[in-house]
Parts: structure tokens; sequence; C-alpha cells
């Protein structure tokens, strides 16, 4: 799962970021309305955490928030500011957020809203994705395959939700690192091949017929089953 991180206060963006990335989630960050539309625009994010008052344009991330909706209306929104008054969280989910977190907030608190709003998002129809014998919990990061539990690094869990996630279609590498790196990401090509070998010595740890294929030239897929 990638997440846009729209945060002014360094200290707290920051904050934020690596709270997210200890919960396995990449996580791209921006400090003024002009960068995080850009980066919305550019890149494939799974939610949003905006914050409500920021530099760059009128209406700060109230007016942020229509626009993101204007470009993407399925993208969760979780709106983050110090005003906490009713009015200013009423303006804010008519803007289009989808929850609403007043500053200051717990950490333990803003993961469980992310939790919440990605298992409520269109690309979550289930709290817990099953594809044939392998099921995930993204609420514990759990993973089994026919009852056997599988040890999986946070990079390895996100690569193989977005997988199962999309079962029955091939997912690029491109697609891959779009969605399971962030932004910062400079490492060497072959990283998801590399990401690809781990999950099949640990999903085919017991002798089990390959779940993920290549397609070469294309990239992965993992068969729906019946």
């Amino acid at each position: 799962m990638r997440i846009l991180v729209v945060e002014d206060e360094l200290r707290i963006a920051d904050l934020i970021r690596r709270a997210f990335v200890e919960a396995g989630y990449a996580v791209d960050l921006a400090h003024a309305t002009g960068p995080a539309q850009q980066a919305f625009e550019v890149g494939s994010y799974d939610l949003v955490v905006l914050d409500l008052l920021l530099p760059g344009i009128p209406g700060g991330g109230m007016a942020l928030c229509h626009r993101f909706r204007a470009f993407n209306s399925d993208v969760p929104i979780l709106m983050l500011t110090a005003l906490d008054s009713p009015q200013n969280r009423v303006q804010g989910l008519d803007a289009g957020a989808d929850d609403y977190l007043s500053k200051p907030f717990h950490l333990q608190e803003l993961l469980a809203r992310v939790r919440a709003l990605l298992r409520r998002s269109p690309k979550a129809d289930h709290p817990i994705i099953t594809v044939r014998d392998v099921s995930l919990d993204p609420a514990t990061r759990t993973a089994t395959r026919a009852g056997r539990d599988i040890i999986l690094t946070s990079k390895e869990f996100a690569v193989l939700e977005y997988l199962m996630r999309n079962a029955g279609s091939i997912v690029s590498t491109t697609q891959l690192i779009d969605h399971a790196w962030d932004e910062n990401y400079e490492g060497y090509s072959n990283v998801v091949q590399t990401y690809i070998r781990y999950l099949r010595q640990k999903l085919n740890a017991d002798g089990e017929p390959d779940f993920i294929t290549t397609h070469r030239g294309m990239g992965y897929l993992i068969e729906p089953g019946a």
C-alpha cells in the first residue's frame, strides 16, 4: 500500500512517515499544495493523509481536497487539522475527505483510522484477502497458506498483497514498484524479481505448487483458481 502524506510541519510529517513505514506502507511526503497535487496526479496512491492548513493555494488543504476529488474520486482521504470546531469538520467532509482527525493525535489512532479507510476503499472488498489456499489479513499483517503461518517482511507483505488484490491480471514490475516502494526508491532494477523469489521460497516451503507465475516481459500473475 502506498500513502501520500501532505503536511507542512516537517516534524509531524516525519513522525507520520516513520510510523507508516514501520507499519509496512510505502510513503511519499509533500509539504505544500503544489508538490502534493503534482504527486497525486502522477503517482498511484491507495490513501492520502492531508493537513488542512497548507501553503501554496488559497483555501490550502480544503481546496486541495476538492482538486484531489475532481481528479480521482476513489482514493480515501484522511484530513488532519488543529482546527477542531464542528464547522471545520463539516467543511472538511463536504470537501471530499473520508475521515477527519484532530491534532494532537495518537499515532495508534491514526494507524487504526488508516486501516479502516483502506478496508472500506473500492480496492478492498473484504478485510481478509483470500486467493486459493493463501490468505492475507491487512489489519494484522499476517499470512497463511493452507493453514500454515507464513512470516513475511513488510515489503514482502506489500508485494504479495498487491498481487493478490489483482489476482487474475498480470501485474508489471513498474506497477509493483509504484505501489510497494515510495518515490525515493533508487534501488537496483531487479528488486521486484528478488522479492518474488523470497515470496516463492516462503509460499512453497512445504512443496506446494507455485502460487505466483512469471510472464516474461510482462510481469507476474496469481491465478484466482476456481
